[in-house]
């Protein structure tokens, strides 16, 4: 815990609010992540997914990439996760959904993914006062340079003016300025192509 009698100047890490993240500006997220079989077997596992292609070293080497293939989901998961601290820690109220996924390039174990992060839109929130929906386009590649992931999603960020009673200026944040997965507005869709939500629905 904080001391209180403490008056130097606190800077806390977190992402960016929705007033600091730019259109058109390439976010590139370091440090990269090297995956390792162990990575693999445990989420493909965890998540009760018995293909072959990620488990059976003998016979995926039957199949045409001649080795075990990386779960693609724990490649998105990885992609996302890799832009948090840089993007959305403490500054993000919800992720909206995945209005693109794909994985132009297969992952295998001892590959390193590299993330980076283009703000392709951002508005204001019609609904909900002090945040914002943004579009980001999430691109992953292995240490060749080759693109292996792209997801594109949109997420509902805060403002930094209204981010709660805990912040205090551009450059710190509390526990009550946001984070997680919670139900959002249907008025509030990723903007393009991303699916409408149900504010019903909490993820």
């Amino acid at each position: 815990m904080r001391d209180e009698s403490d008056q130097r100047r606190r800077v806390e890490q977190r992402g960016l609010w929705f007033d600091e993240l730019e259109v058109g500006v390439v976010y590139a997220h370091r440090p990269g992540r090297t995956v390792s079989e162990a990575d693999n077997t445990l989420f493909t596992t965890l998540t009760m997914n018995a293909q072959a292609l990620h488990l059976d070293e003998a016979w995926s080497a039957t199949q045409p990439f001649g080795r075990r293939l990386v779960n693609s989901l724990f490649t998105l998961s990885t992609l996302v996760g890799l832009s948090v601290n840089q993007l959305t820690q403490g500054t993000t109220v919800a992720n909206l959904g995945f209005a693109e996924v794909r994985f132009p390039a297969p992952v295998f174990h001892g590959d390193t993914l590299y993330a980076e992060t283009v703000v392709l839109d951002k508005r204001l929130s019609r609904s909900r006062p002090g945040q914002g929906v943004v579009t980001l386009e999430h691109t992953a590649r292995n240490q060749h340079g080759e693109v292996v992931a792209v997801a594109v999603r949109g997420a509902l960020m805060l403002r930094s003016d209204t981010a709660g009673p805990n912040t205090t200026g551009p450059n710190t944040t509390g526990p009550n300025a946001g984070g997680g997965s919670t139900a959002a507005d249907s008025s509030d869709p990723p903007t393009g192509p991303a699916p409408e939500l149900d504010p019903d629905v909490a993820r």
